[in-house]
């Protein structure tokens, strides 16, 4: 042919695709038998070669994950969850003990990441952390399961089949925080937050803070229920929303602690305490919570195991094991904020 050939010249032979060219000849078991021996007596015939250097990070061979952060809706650019920026150490962590190089990127949703790691294999495994809107982002998860690739999300782990997930017990947390602020005498909670299944996490929580309520007795009041994304700007935003509302409170489950942060700010501009006036709970226990004034009470989640979790699970699958979707406890972590 006058030049080397390509795993490109393999599938026009093969009449397959060049994705399935290269998963035949790393031994993929999702490729078919009679596939297999076609592709590799084509290879064989043309005196195909795989060229280590080109291929160093998109084969069994090398060793690859790749870590994919996703924006948060944000004023800013681009945001991304503090949560997340927490659990990076414990994935590097585990990738390096598992003998794995990890390739960390960060992506806009309305990108084509989901195109792009599957076709040019650029790891043997994909782990997803954060997606915005979930209903937007379930489409970009049908495709790679659709195509056999080895991914895991974090996220809610009850949202149907769209692949393995990871995540924490939000609607357990959201109840722990809410029967906390019960327990130390607070009987107006609002709840900011979404109750929108297109964040499925935050809705969780938000079906956690009712089962508190109405364990106690307490009726659920459609006043004190704001929508609020993840940001410091959302929790000041929802306080506004409140006081504009003439609502009537004494305590605030916020479904992130960048939400109960913002809000904690915008409470002390209105001359109104934490816990004095308002008591707070928040929801992940990143680090700036424990530096807040007051200090926040917030439920933890368990970062560095999330981290080791998403790897063991990933490292699963490519090892062509069964996995499942794995939910892991959380912990409420008192602080000065709630008042206890």
């Amino acid at each position: 042919m006058g030049k080397r050939p390509t795993s490109f010249d393999i599938a026009q032979l093969a009449g397959v695709s060049q994705p399935t060219v290269s998963r035949a000849l790393r031994g993929v078991k999702s490729v078919n038998a009679q596939t297999r021996a076609r592709i590799e007596t084509i290879a064989r015939n043309l005196h195909y070669a795989v060229d280590k250097h080109a291929s160093s990070l998109r084969s069994q061979a090398a060793n690859t994950l790749a870590l994919l952060f996703f924006e948060e809706p944000a004023a800013e650019d681009a945001a991304i969850n503090p949560f997340f920026l927490s659990m990076l150490g414990s994935i590097t962590r585990a990738s390096a003990r598992a003998g794995y190089d990890l390739l960390i990127s960060f992506q806009q949703l309305s990108g084509d990441w989901h195109v792009d790691y599957q076709d040019s294999h650029k790891a043997d495994g994909i782990i997803l952390l954060g997606y915005g809107d979930y209903e937007a982002y379930r489409a970009r998860l049908d495709h790679l399961a659709e195509q056999g690739t080895h991914v895991v999300r974090w996220g809610a782990v009850d949202t149907g089949p769209a692949g393995i997930t990871v995540g924490s017990d939000n609607r357990g947390g959201g109840r722990q925080a809410t029967t906390h602020l019960i327990e130390t005498g607070r009987k107006r909670i609002a709840f900011l937050g979404s109750a929108d299944s297109r964040y499925p996490e935050l809705e969780e929580r938000y079906r956690g803070y009712l089962d508190a309520l109405a364990a106690a007795g307490l009726v659920a009041e459609a006043a004190l229920r704001v929508d609020a994304i993840t940001s410091e700007e959302a929790g000041q935003d929802a306080v506004e929303t409140l006081a504009a509302r003439g609502a009537d409170y004494d305590a605030i489950f916020a479904a992130s602690d960048s939400i109960a942060i913002g809000a904690m700010r915008a409470l002390a501009a209105a001359g109104r305490s934490v816990p004095g006036d308002v008591a707070i709970v928040g929801f992940d226990d990143i680090p700036s919570a424990s530096l807040t004034s007051p200090p926040l009470s917030t439920v933890a989640q368990d970062a560095r195991r999330a981290g080791e979790v998403l790897v063991e699970t990933l490292l699963g699958q490519l090892r062509g094991e069964p996995v499942g979707s794995v939910p892991l406890p959380t912990r409420l972590v008192v602080r000065a904020s709630s008042g206890a």
